[in-house]
């Protein structure tokens, strides 16, 4: 319990039924469902006459479920939450993130926190930190080559693990442009690690001269911008398509000027719902941008088949034993790394595991 002149803050028990509950109870009229499978830190502020004043959670590096009584919205009790809970995340972490309504932009912008994106009218997403998108910026024009002389295609890819669909997307965007830029997603969040997948790619695109691997960081298809991606969700709701949203508008304002990024190209999907939400955002909110969307039929097994290739088939053939199966999904270059890097066997068990849809 920590106090101070007006409030105090108290620690609920997230394993209790009672605790969560009221935590429910008070967020429900607020507009927020409290789901405290998606926190691992809450707290809640009291008068000190034990009247709840707001409450507010994190998970990771994410503020979350942050929200204030209408009659305590005068005092300084929003600051109070907020600053604990970023103190907190900021004693493990060089950056902090909300998810939030926009008509609470300019509450947090007021202690600090800096937007990065919004898709109205239902959320938006500030950060705060001793790192920025500014940073990643600076890394962006690192990475950018001397020569480039005109615009540039971009592709994002988890890669979990890279397939012959990706390597066959990768290859067209490489002949139809001057340069092409993979963004591989960054968060630890898939049954292969990102170095791992980072080096797959590389070790499947290799042969092209035209093609540069960037790392997706905070800002490409990641935990602070679209958490619902790692999710299994096979009816993606609002969130989910704001979420979508969030990410593509930061894409467009603040990653393709920096390296002359005019299109973007993606996979046709089939199986997964939230990443068919996404490829519905971008082919809608892109051209508005100035950037074309170029969707690209999935490559099938065996063509005429109908049977597309996709990384859950290589994540089920690795689960269930079926290496034979891998010839007709893997290019060479990852059968090879898995052969020579990974052991199969413990990827088998976490894949049994794993959560992830992706």
């Amino acid at each position: 319990m920590i106090e101070n002149s007006d409030f105090r803050i108290e620690e609920p028990d997230l394993s209790s039924r009672f605790d969560v509950e009221l935590i429910r109870r008070f967020l429900s009229p607020l507009g927020f469902y409290f789901d405290e499978s998606l926190v691992d830190y809450c707290i809640i502020l009291y008068t000190l006459n034990d009247d709840i004043v707001g409450v507010g959670s994190c998970k990771g590096k994410i503020l979350k479920y942050v929200a204030v009584a209408p009659r305590f919205r005068e005092s300084g009790a929003f600051a109070h939450i907020v600053s604990h809970l970023t103190e907190r995340v900021m004693s493990n972490n060089r950056q902090a993130f909300v998810f939030t309504r926009p008509e609470n932009i300019t509450r947090f912008e007021g202690i600090g926190y800096r937007q990065l994106a919004t898709a109205q009218p239902l959320i938006s997403v500030l950060e705060f930190g001793y790192q920025s998108i500014d940073d990643y910026k600076q890394y962006l024009k690192s990475i950018k080559p001397g020569n480039q002389q005109g615009k540039a295609a971009s592709i994002v890819i988890n890669g979990n693990p890279f397939t012959l669909g990706h390597q066959y997307l990768v290859e067209k965007a490489a002949r139809e442009n001057e340069q092409v830029y993979v963004f591989v997603v960054q968060a630890e969040k898939s049954a292969f690690s990102f170095a791992d997948r980072h080096e797959m790619i590389r070790l499947g695109t290799q042969h092209l001269p035209n093609v540069v691997l960037v790392k997706g960081g905070e800002y490409i298809v990641s935990c602070a911008t679209f958490p619902n991606y790692f999710l299994k969700n096979e009816n993606p709701d609002a969130i989910t398509q704001k979420q979508a949203e969030l990410d593509i508008e930061i894409f467009v304002s603040h990653i393709a000027p920096v390296l002359g990024i005019n299109k973007r190209y993606v996979g046709t999907e089939n199986y997964c719902a939230t990443t068919a939400f996404y490829n519905k955002a971008m082919k809608a909110i892109l051209p508005n941008k100035g950037i074309e969307c170029c969707e690209v039929q999935r490559l099938e097994k065996d063509s005429g088949s109908g049977e597309f290739i996709s990384a859950s088939k290589v994540r089920a053939a690795i689960k269930n034993n079926n290496v034979a199966e891998l010839q007709y999904l893997l290019p060479e270059t990852t059968i090879q790394y898995l052969q020579d890097k990974m052991d199969l066997m413990s990827i088998r068990t976490r894949l049994s595991t794993a959560d992830s849809r992706h």
